[in-house]
C-alpha cells in the first residue's frame, strides 16, 4: 500500500507530467483527425468534381480503415520496441505526406488506394498513446486523461470545420478549393512528428524534466497498481473478455464515422452556405469535447465504467432518434449536438476497460487488436449512409440505423460489465 503522503507527491508530479504531455498527444491527435476526415468537407466540391456518387465516396472514405485494421496491431508493437518518440515521429510524417497525396487523386480507384496506405500509416496512433499513458499514469486516474486526449477528436473538427470551409474557397495554380485544403492540411502533421522527437520521452524514466528523485517515486505509484490480468500475448488472444469487448467498440465506432464523414453533407442539404457548414458542423464537435471530459471524471469519481459508457450511448441513440423525426432545422442540429456528445464522453471512457486488463506485450498488441477490429466500423458506418442516401435520397433510414447501432453497443457494454469486469472486482 502506498503512503498517503507518497500518494499525494506521485499525484502532483502525474498532474506536471500531463500537463506537458497531453496537450501535444492531444494536438497530434487533431492533426490526425483532421487529415482522416477533412475529405467530408473536400465531399462538398469533390464529389460534383470528380463525379463520385454517394455510395462511391462512402466506400472510399471507410476503405481507410481496412489499412488500419491490418497494421494496427505491428504498429504499436513497433512502438513498444523502438520506442514513442521514434515511432510517433514516423506515423505523423508518413500520414501528412499521404493526406497530401489524396488532392491529387482523380478517380475512385486512385482515391481508394491513397484513402487505404493513410489508414495503414495512421495504425497504431490511437492504441499507442492509450499504451503510451499506462507508461505514465495509473489506472484510477486514466479516464480522464484518455478523455483530455480524445478531445482531440472534437477538437479537430471544433478547428477544422470553419478552417476547412475557408480554405475550400482558395482556388489557383491549377488546384481547386478542395484540393488546397487537403495539402495545407496536411503540413501540420509533418510538423508534429518532428517535434515529438523532442516532446514525448519513452516513458517517465527517460523524461529530463523529472528529477531522479520523482522518477522513483512514479514508478513506485505504477509498480503499486493491481496487476492486470493478461501479460502474455498468448494469453491475450485467447481471453474472451477482448473479443467480447469488440461489440461495444464498434457499434460506437460505427456511429461515430458515420457522423463525422455525413455530417457536413447533411447540414449543407439543409441550405446552409459552406462557410455556414463549417461553423454549424463545429458546434457538435465542441459540446463534445465537454462532455467527455465530464463524463470522464465522473467515472473516476464513481469508478463505474461500463455504466457511464452505456450512459453515453443512450443519450446518443436519443439525439440520432429525434433527428430523424424533427422537421425544424435547429431541432436537427441540437439532436445531432446530443447523439455527438455522447458518441464521444462513451468511447473516452470505453477505453478504461481494456486497459485495466492488460500489461506488457499484451496491452500492446491487446489494445491495437481490440482498436483495429472496432475501426472497421469505420468503413462500414460511412458505407452504409452512403447506399442508404443513394437508395433512398435521405438520411432518414440511416439516422434509425445508427440509433439501433449505439443500443446495442449500450446494452452490450452493461452485460459485458456485469460477466466479467464487477465480478473481477468483487472478486
Amino acid at each position: 500500500m502506498l503512503s498517503d503522503s507518497l500518494r499525494l507527491q506521485s499525484d502532483r508530479i502525474l498532474n506536471r507530467a500531463a500537463w506537458r504531455l497531453i496537450p501535444f498527444m492531444s494536438l497530434m491527435y487533431v492533426v490526425s483527425f483532421l487529415d482522416r476526415v477533412n475529405i467530408s468537407f473536400a465531399a462538398l466540391q469533390m464529389n460534383q468534381d470528380l463525379g463520385f456518387s454517394p455510395q462511391v465516396y462512402g466506400f472510399a472514405s471507410g476503405v481507410f480503415f481496412f489499412g488500419y485494421f491490418l497494421f494496427e496491431v505491428p504498429s504499436n508493437l513497433a512502438l513498444q520496441k523502438v520506442g514513442a518518440r521514434l515511432w510517433m515521429c514516423r506515423i505523423c510524417v508518413t500520414w501528412g505526406f499521404l493526406s497530401m497525396l489524396t488532392a491529387f487523386c482523380r478517380e475512385p480507384v486512385s482515391f481508394c488506394i491513397v484513402r487505404f496506405l493513410l489508414g495503414a500509416a495512421e495504425a497504431g496512433l490511437y492504441p499507442g498513446m492509450v499504451l503510451y499513458m499506462t507508461y505514465w499514469f495509473p489506472a484510477s486516474t486514466r479516464a480522464r486523461f484518455i478523455a483530455l486526449f480524445l478531445g482531440g477528436v472534437p477538437l479537430s473538427a471544433v478547428i477544422g470545420s470553419p478552417i476547412s470551409s475557408w480554405l475550400l474557397e482558395l482556388n489557383g495554380h491549377g488546384l481547386n478549393g478542395w484540393q488546397w485544403m487537403l495539402i495545407l492540411e496536411g503540413i501540420p502533421s509533418l510538423i508534429c512528428g518532428v517535434a515529438a522527437l523532442w516532446v514525448l520521452p519513452d516513458g517517465p524514466a527517460k523524461a529530463k524534466w523529472l528529477s531522479a528523485e520523482e522518477k522513483g517515486i512514479v514508478a513506485e505509484r505504477l509498480a503499486a497498481e493491481p496487476p492486470g490480468a493478461l501479460h502474455g500475448l498468448k494469453e491475450m488472444l485467447l481471453d474472451k473478455r477482448i473479443w467480447i469487448l469488440m461489440i461495444p467498440d464498434f457499434s460506437i465506432v460505427f456511429t461515430l464515422y458515420a457522423l463525422n464523414f455525413w455530417l457536413p453533407l447533411m447540414v449543407h442539404g439543409m441550405g446552409f452556405s459552406v462557410r455556414q457548414t463549417g461553423f454549424i458542423v463545429a458546434l457538435p464537435y465542441l459540446l463534445a469535447i465537454i462532455a467527455m471530459v465530464a463524463l470522464g471524471w465522473s467515472s473516476d469519481r464513481s469508478g463505474s465504467r461500463a455504466g457511464h459508457v452505456a450512459f453515453g450511448t443512450f443519450v446518443a441513440a436519443a439525439g440520432m432518434l429525434i433527428a430523424m423525426l424533427a422537421q425544424n432545422h435547429a431541432v436537427v442540429i441540437a439532436a445531432l449536438c446530443l447523439a455527438t456528445s455522447g458518441i464521444y464522453a462513451a468511447l473516452a471512457v470505453f477505453w478504461t476497460l481494456p486497459s485495466s486488463l492488460l500489461r506488457g506485450t499484451a496491452a500492446a498488441a491487446g489494445l491495437a487488436l481490440l482498436n483495429s477490429f472496432s475501426n472497421l466500423g469505420g468503413f462500414f458506418g460511412p458505407a452504409l449512409m452512403g447506399w442508404i442516401k443513394q437508395q433512398t435520397g435521405a438520411y432518414s433510414l440511416g439516422l434509425a440505423f445508427l440509433a439501433a447501432m449505439l443500443v446495442v453497443g449500450g446494452v452490450s457494454v452493461i452485460l459485458i460489465g456485469r460477466a466479467f469486469f464487477e465480478r473481477q472486482e468483487a472478486s
